[in-house]
């Protein structure tokens, strides 16, 4: 082969990188949410859906691969092709807190995703069933002390976010808890409904609609001022507990290598869309705080939040297998 004619092939090679770039997006873009549609994760995906495909010029398709608190998902954007065609909406415990309690996870976050954009926050909310004779945080913090009995907490399964923040919450109040984990989203609702657990940590996007539809009581909120959607509940630090303040996020996240022209694209197209007043409007009367950050911001969050929520998980001494 002639010096020459490997220029022009060096050449022919280095060009296709940059015209698979610019055919970005080439079809529907595929956005894996890890829980069931009609939960707070989903109500996310597809309010940003609607609004970021007419930016993109391709629609962006909800997947719902629900299971294992988030993994399945995470496990399938993870091992698609790097070229942003097949991203994630990820959230703090798929991203943050399972590569804490899992020694066998199919994925490693920092390995195997590229941080796109934070898109929404979430605090949480301390619920207990409407039938339940707390009115208050302080009188259900006096009872479950004085119980018999560990006070039930309803889980969306072992090692989630509402998981730990219940040990987190029971440890600052110094009461003893037993931990009751569902399999999904809708059990773990049914279960706290009809009274068969007592209590449980709650995103405000799953809250507002069971507190205003008369089906739960909302007893504190963990964040550092009250949410909007639910400006009658107090937080925990106006009770006197400021350390049980701990949130949800959900983030976008593309294939590790998936080209940075495609990154910022997904980050530029996303957090316009977030800037539509019609997508503001859905998503805080969910109870969602929208965000809409840079790549650098959201690669700040998660490592924080790693750190954050290993030390939880450590302090409990939980593993998940």
């Amino acid at each position: 082969m002639t010096s020459t004619l490997r220029r022009l092939l060096g050449g022919f090679v280095l060009c296709l990188p940059i015209a698979a770039m610019a055919q970005f997006p080439n079809g529907p873009v595929r956005l894996n949410v890890g829980f069931p549609p009609g939960t707070g994760p989903d109500i996310v995906a597809r309010t940003l859906s609607q609004h970021m495909g007419p930016l993109l010029g391709e629609s962006v398709v909800v997947e719902n691969k629900v299971g294992a608190g988030g993994q399945i998902a995470a496990q399938t954007v993870a091992r698609s092709p790097a070229d942003g065609q097949t991203i994630l909406l990820g959230e703090v415990g798929s991203i943050s807190i399972s590569p804490a309690t899992y020694r066998n996870l199919n994925y490693d976050p920092p390995r195997d995703f590229a941080p796109i954009s934070e898109v929404v926050r979430a605090d949480f909310v301390l619920v207990v069933p409407a039938s339940s004779p707390y009115q208050d945080l302080t009188a259900f913090v006096e009872g479950g002390k004085k119980a018999a009995d560990r006070i039930n907490f309803a889980t969306f399964g072992a090692g989630t976010p509402g998981h730990f923040g219940a040990e987190l919450f029971a440890r600052e109040a110094g009461m003893k808890i037993e931990a009751i984990h569902y399999r999904s989203t809708g059990d773990a609702v049914s279960g706290l409904v009809s009274g068969a657990v007592q209590a449980a940590f709650v995103t405000t996007a799953l809250a507002v609609p069971q507190v205003q539809g008369g089906k739960m009581r909302a007893l504190a909120i963990t964040g550092a001022q009250r949410s909007p959607a639910l400006a009658s509940v107090p937080t925990f630090a106006e009770r006197g507990l400021p350390d049980v303040n701990f949130g949800a996020w959900f983030a976008l996240f593309a294939p590790a290598g998936t080209p940075d022209a495609v990154l910022n694209r997904l980050q530029k197209d996303s957090a316009a869309a977030l800037r539509q007043p019609a997508a503001v409007r859905s998503l805080t009367e969910a109870g969602f705080v929208v965000v809409g950050s840079d790549r650098k911001a959201l690669q700040t969050l998660l490592s924080a939040e790693s750190k954050r929520w290993s030390d939880v998980v450590k302090a409990t001494g939980f593993r998940a297998d």
